[in-house]
C-alpha cells in the first residue's frame, strides 16, 4: 500500500495534458496538414472522419456536427419530430438531451431509471406512452449500454422509433451491437473529456438509413442543397476540419485507451469491495462498458467528495440536480418524488478519477483514503 501521508499528490478527475502529450507529435502532424490545406470548413479531413467513425460503429453513415446537443436536434428535426410530439428519455441524463427535444418544439417526457444499471427503466418507459409519443432516447449513461432488447421490443410493439444518445459511450457496445448502430440513430458528442474528445466541441451523428442522413447533412449546413440553393431551413452546425483530424489520430487509440479504462474499472472495484458504505453500478450482461465514468455511492457523497479533496484527489458528481428539478424544466409539472430512483441516485453517486494515463498506485491511493475515511480513520 501507499505511504497515506503523501496528502501533496494530485490526482485529476480527467488529465487531457497526460493523453495530448503522449500522441503529440502525431497531433502536430494532423494539425499542420489542416493548415498547409486551409480546407478549415468541411474539408477532407470531416469526410475521412465520419467514413472512419462509421466503420468503427458499424454503421453506413456518419455525419459530424458542430456539438452532441446539435446532433440530437438535427436527427429530431430531420426525422420530423415537432410540435405534438413526445419523446420519452431518462430524468437522469445531462439536459442536452432534453434541451434538444425541447428545440423542434417538441415535449420531453422524462421517467425513471432502473435503480441498480442507472439507466432508462423499460418498464417506466412503457407506462409513458401516450398516442403522441413518436421517440424514446437511449441514454447509455456513464458508459454502460441502455438495456437495448427491451427498449427495442416495446419500440417495435409500440411502432416506436429509438435514437440513441451515445455520448458517454464511444467503443462500448451491447450483444456485440456497438452503442452507435441499434436506433434508427445515434448522436454522439466529442466534448474534450469523452472517451473520444476534440480540442473544443463537435458531434456526430450515425444510422443506416440513406435518405436520414443526406437530410442531417443538409441541415447542418444551412439547409443547403447545392451551393447557394436552400432547400429548407437549416443550421450551422458543421464539425470543424481541424477538430475532425485531432478526432482521426484519437480513433486510432480509442481501443486501446478503452482497454486500459476497464482495467482500471476493475482495480477500483477489486479495491474498494467490501467496504461498508460503498455500492457500485450494477451491469448489465453481454456488455461492453466504455467507462467514461467510474461511479460509486454512498449516503455520506458529499463528506467523502470534500476529503478526498483535501487529500488531493478530483472527483465529479454526474448530475446533482435531475432534470426536473431544474427550473428550467418546471414547465413539466414535475415534483420532487416523481423519480425516486433518479433522485436517490443524484444525492449519492460520486464519479472517482477515470483517465487512460491513471496508474496503479493513483488507483490505490484514492481507494485507500476512501477506505480511511469510511472507516472512521480519516
Amino acid at each position: 500500500m501507499l505511504d497515506l501521508k503523501t496528502s501533496a499528490l494530485k490526482i485529476p478527475f480527467v488529465d487531457l495534458q497526460a493523453q495530448h502529450h503522449a500522441i503529440a507529435s502525431e497531433l502536430k502532424q494532423a494539425i499542420e496538414a489542416v493548415f498547409s490545406n486551409c480546407d478549415f470548413i468541411l474539408g477532407t479531413q470531416v469526410a475521412d472522419f465520419e467514413r472512419e467513425f462509421a466503420s468503427f460503429v458499424g454503421r453506413k453513415y456518419a455525419i459530424g456536427t458542430g456539438n452532441g446537443l446539435d446532433a440530437l436536434k438535427l436527427t429530431f428535426q430531420a426525422l420530423h419530430i415537432g410540435p405534438g410530439d413526445e419523446v420519452i428519455l431518462p430524468a437522469n441524463t445531462f439536459i442536452a438531451t432534453a434541451l434538444a427535444v425541447s428545440a423542434v418544439g417538441a415535449r420531453p417526457v422524462l421517467v425513471d431509471c432502473n435503480r441498480r444499471t442507472y439507466n432508462i427503466d423499460p418498464e417506466a418507459v412503457e407506462c409513458a406512452i401516450t398516442g403522441a409519443t413518436r421517440a424514446i432516447i437511449a441514454v447509455h449513461l456513464t458508459g454502460q449500454p441502455a438495456d437495448m432488447e427491451s427498449l427495442s421490443e416495446i419500440a417495435r410493439r409500440r411502432s416506436l422509433i429509438i435514437i440513441e444518445d451515445a455520448s458517454q459511450a464511444h467503443g462500448a457496445s451491447y450483444h456485440h451491437n456497438a452503442c452507435g448502430a441499434m436506433g434508427i440513430a445515434a448522436c454522439f458528442s466529442f466534448y474534450p473529456s469523452k472517451n473520444l474528445g476534440c480540442a473544443g466541441d463537435g458531434g456526430l451523428v450515425t444510422t443506416d438509413e440513406a435518405g436520414l442522413a443526406s437530410r442531417i447533412r443538409r441541415l447542418r449546413n444551412y439547409g443547403e442543397g447545392e451551393k447557394y440553393q436552400h432547400i429548407e431551413k437549416g443550421a450551422n452546425s458543421r464539425l470543424d476540419t481541424l477538430q475532425a483530424a485531432i478526432l482521426r489520430v484519437k480513433l486510432r487509440h480509442l481501443n486501446e485507451w478503452n482497454r486500459r479504462r476497464a482495467t482500471h474499472a476493475q482495480m477500483y472495484r477489486s479495491f474498494l469491495e467490501g467496504i461498508d458504505g460503498i455500492t457500485f453500478q450494477s451491469l448489465l450482461s453481454e456488455v461492453v462498458h466504455a467507462y467514461h465514468l467510474y461511479v460509486i455511492e454512498t449516503s455520506r457523497r458529499d463528506e467523502l467528495r470534500q476529503y478526498l479533496g483535501s487529500r488531493g484527489v478530483q472527483t465529479g458528481i454526474h448530475y446533482p440536480t435531475p432534470i426536473h428539478l431544474q427550473e428550467a424544466y418546471s414547465d413539466l409539472g414535475y415534483v420532487r418524488g416523481t423519480f425516486p430512483n433518479c433522485e436517490e441516485l443524484a444525492s449519492r453517486m460520486l464519479s472517482l478519477p477515470m483517465f487512460p494515463e491513471l496508474t496503479e498506485p493513483d488507483i490505490e491511493y484514492v481507494c485507500d483514503h476512501i477506505r480511511m475515511f469510511m472507516e472512521g480513520n480519516p
